[in-house]
């Protein structure tokens, strides 16, 4: 056939093919979030949305949801607030072991976590600490001050030195050059740290397995639950927690095309 390419032909399907494979979990999830399932979520037994109506009617899956919620944002306000600092260190000034620091950054990122979790977990236990939400926080934050890090000195090394030079030729003390300039040319750079480190701590499980001794996180919930059969509640939490990561998502496209016309009409 005239103009018929294999590669044009290829491309789509494989495209195609590779979405269906990515969204198939997330739509099984939503889907068995109506299940009317009882004590067994693995079979489709109808449609209900009792569930939905009462998402904490699981024994201690709220709880479990609240704690990985109080531990993903108290560990990604550590990580972001440190990292930002650690970040600005790295790129503004000079001082010994620069380098060997900035390499030791990258170790929790290239370490495997069941290395890092049993590191952790002898460590309080050398210390005498009680492993609980206490630990699971710091033993999140170390992994993600890593994250935030990388992508705020990334930032930080794009920043145009002479935008902060003219601040200071305008007689601005140090601080304002910070809060007023620096900072705010930071600020997309430290929200997607923030969100990277919030996902990444929400979502680990074996870092936490070894550091939270009693206390039940919402991944640690749900490997629990998976022998019989997730409950359709925790399903309607997963929903919550997509459908809201979408949106965020949604609303930062229409922010950053919004940006982008006012700069093109300028």
């Amino acid at each position: 056939m005239k103009g018929f390419s294999l590669g044009k032909a290829f491309v789509p399907v494989v495209a195609t093919i590779a979405l269906v494979y990515l969204l198939l979990p997330i739509a099984h999830v939503i889907m068995f979030s109506f299940n009317d399932a009882g004590r067994n979520n693995i079979i489709w037994r109808g449609f209900t949305l009792d569930n939905w109506q009462n998402p904490c009617g699981a024994p201690q899956v709220c709880t479990a949801f609240g704690n990985s919620i109080l531990v993903g944002v108290v560990a990604t306000v550590i990580a972001t607030v440190l990292g930002t600092m650690i970040a600005l260190a790295l790129v503004r000034y000079r001082f010994k072991f620069r380098s060997t620091i900035s390499l030791l950054l990258f170790t929790p990122m290239a370490t495997p976590e069941v290395v890092l979790g049993a590191g952790l977990a002898a460590q309080f236990l050398l210390a005498g600490v009680e492993k609980g939400i206490g630990t699971i926080i710091l033993a999140h934050t170390m992994f993600c001050i890593s994250y935030v890090v990388v992508a705020v000195k990334a930032r930080v090394a794009s920043l145009n030195p002479a935008i902060e030079e003219a601040g200071r030729d305008l007689y601005a003390s140090p601080g304002q050059v910070f809060w007023r300039i620096t900072l705010p040319m930071l600020m997309p750079g430290i929200i997607g740290a923030a969100l990277l480190s919030f996902a990444l701590s929400f979502d680990d499980f074996i870092i936490t397995n070894f550091n939270s001794g009693t206390a039940t996180t919402f991944p640690k919930f749900i490997y629990v639950s998976a022998l019989k059969g997730v409950p359709a509640q925790a399903n309607v939490l997963a929903s919550i927690v997509f459908i809201g990561a979408l949106l965020l998502v949604i609303l930062v496209q229409i922010v950053n095309i919004n940006k982008q016309k006012r700069l093109a009409r300028q």
